[in-house]
């Protein structure tokens, strides 16, 4: 804890600027789940983000342009992590699958940023732009990087014959699941370990598309 100039009065905590705007959007999904998308005030921002109401504005001028930032600021990086393991990757498509679903589980789930889909299906009714915004910006960018490992591992014959679209939705699906059960049901129902989940899709999902070796 530091001290003010005065010597007064302590400071509660001395936060560097450039954190601020991350700060405020886990705040802001902080509060998107607790209170939905439509219920959470600005001011409310500021309140959990613990700056005042001018200072949010500094950063964000309204709650769409904060839920942009957590995409463009925090998903997207994310995204083109995958997008550089799959360029790069030498070895098994089942492998590189792998790796690419592990490692987004592991920054993404096991983080505020998963609240993602839960609130996008809760809220897409009444804000079908943010929808469509995370459609194009996310998840159809998300799905072209499985689409590609899948064609690449038909292509090379470790892959049965398949349509990579639906494939590549099929190995998504569950991870959106594991969102909504995570803020939904869990509280009623935790019996179930996330990472046995993950771990347990993957290998009954590849093992489901791997040509059998006679």
């Amino acid at each position: 804890m530091s001290v003010s100039s005065s010597g007064a009065e302590p400071v509660k905590w001395q936060r560097r600027k450039e954190n601020r705007p991350e700060e405020i959007i886990l705040a802001a999904l902080d509060l998107f789940v607790e209170k939905g998308y439509a219920a959470t005030r600005m001011l409310d921002v500021a309140r959990q983000a613990g700056v005042s109401k001018g200072t949010l504005y500094l950063y964000f001028e309204n709650k769409e342009a904060i839920f942009r930032a957590a995409v463009e600021q925090l998903i997207v990086p994310r995204i083109s992590q995958l997008e550089a393991l799959q360029q790069s990757h030498q070895g098994s498509y089942e492998a590189l699958i792998k790796k690419m679903i592990m490692g987004w589980w592991q920054s993404v789930w096991h983080s505020r940023l998963s609240v993602v889909p839960k609130l996008l299906i809760s809220e897409s009714g009444n804000f079908p732009e943010l929808a469509q915004y995370f459609t194009e910006h996310v998840v159809k960018r998300v799905r072209y990087i499985f689409v590609q490992a899948i064609e690449q591992g038909i292509k090379e014959k470790e892959f049965i014959e398949q349509d990579a679209v639906t494939t590549a939705r099929l190995l998504m699906a569950p991870i959106i699941q594991a969102a909504v059960w995570k803020y939904s049901f869990k509280v009623f129902d935790d019996e179930q370990n996330p990472d046995e989940y993950i771990r347990q899709h993957l290998h009954i999902f590849l093992n489901g598309i791997q040509r059998k070796k006679h």
